[in-house]
């Protein structure tokens, strides 16, 4: 079977495999991962960018690696290989776990529960949800539903598309040592440099396919274009800016603005600011951005599983043409 197959096929089974299944609660492969570069971490550990870039090419490097590993183990079985990819798919991808946790946490805030939508918001993302009204939550969601559909779902189908199970695992791995040691605390400013500069590099084509899809499955893709070129420039991270930007013109409301992290307050610029309004608990704002999260990930596997079959069968055609030629 040819790579493409196996990738196509694989692939589609894991993102189905998540739908069903989501996330176990205890066992996950990229918690067993954090483990594993946390206790690398506490070996290593300088206030250096040198020892922080060598954290990351063995964790990182590693879980390629292995994936590698793995990949060639049963490359001779097609059965074996798309089960593998299959499996990979499954543990790299978190869309469904990112619209429960969203969901959760729109429902508390239909039913004006906003400590309960409070206690939930950090298992989504960063934020300081005591810093935050019902509204502020809100918008947190809708953000973290945008960045996460390229980090957790678009992203690792490109690398996957590129790369295999390879692809698949180390990005996931980056991604992940990003949020763990990429962010400028005075413990991480340098010893996280590599890892946030390889997540940047790492995240590039999927947050751009994520805008464009995002363009094609929103309900207003001239509105998203236009937040896309205005705004997304002007976000401090070269991969949330396109997917925010974009999801906040698709959807027609203003993202960014002033948050807390950790204690610390940032001012961001407001993306859509002309022409949307303010995201607002109980709207149905946040099941619209989940509802668009699914989609975004379903086309990306669609794109995703049809380049790389196309590469592979152009492939096949030239190495024909060139056997034949041999022979002739």
């Amino acid at each position: 079977m040819r790579a493409g197959r196996v990738f196509a096929y694989g692939a589609a089974a894991g993102l189905l495999g998540d739908l069903l299944l989501g996330d176990p609660r205890r066992g996950h492969p990229v918690a067993a991962f954090g483990r594993a570069a946390g206790a690398v971490e506490r070996v290593l550990w300088r206030d250096h960018r040198g020892w922080g870039a060598l954290h990351t090419a063995v964790c990182a490097g590693g879980t390629a690696a292995l994936g590698l590993a793995a990949s060639r183990a049963v490359r001779r079985s097609p059965a074996a290989s798309v089960a593998l990819t299959a499996a990979a798919t499954w543990a790299v991808v978190g869309g469904t776990s990112l619209a429960r946790e969203a969901d959760a946490i729109g429902r508390a805030l239909d039913a004006g529960d906003v400590e309960a939508a409070r206690a939930r918001l950090p298992h989504l993302c960063g934020r300081d949800p005591q810093s935050l009204d019902a509204d502020g939550i809100a918008r947190a969601v809708v953000e973290s539903v945008a960045e996460n559909t390229s980090d957790a779902v678009v992203g690792a189908l490109v690398w996957g598309a590129v790369a295999g199970v390879p692809g698949l695992l180390g990005f996931r791995a980056v991604n992940t040592l990003d949020a763990m040691v990429g962010h400028r605390s005075p413990r991480y400013r340098r010893y996280g440099w590599a890892s946030a500069r390889l997540d940047d590099l790492a995240g590039w084509p999927g947050a751009r396919l994520t805008a464009v899809l995002t363009t094609v499955a929103g309900g207003d893709p001239r509105g998203a274009v236009r937040a896309w070129r205005a705004d997304a420039g002007r976000h401090p991270s070269p991969n949330a800016g396109p997917v925010e930007a974009s999801f906040a013109g698709a959807l027609g409301v203003r993202l960014g603005g002033t948050l807390s992290y950790g204690g610390r307050v940032e001012h961001r610029p407001v993306l859509n600011g002309a022409a949307g309004r303010a995201v607002r608990a109980g709207s149905g704002d946040i099941a619209r951005a989940v509802r668009l999260s699914r989609r975004v990930g379903g086309l990306a596997l669609g794109v995703c599983a049809g380049v790389r079959l196309l590469a592979s069968g152009t492939a096949s055609l030239k190495n024909r043409g060139v056997t034949k030629g041999r022979t002739s």
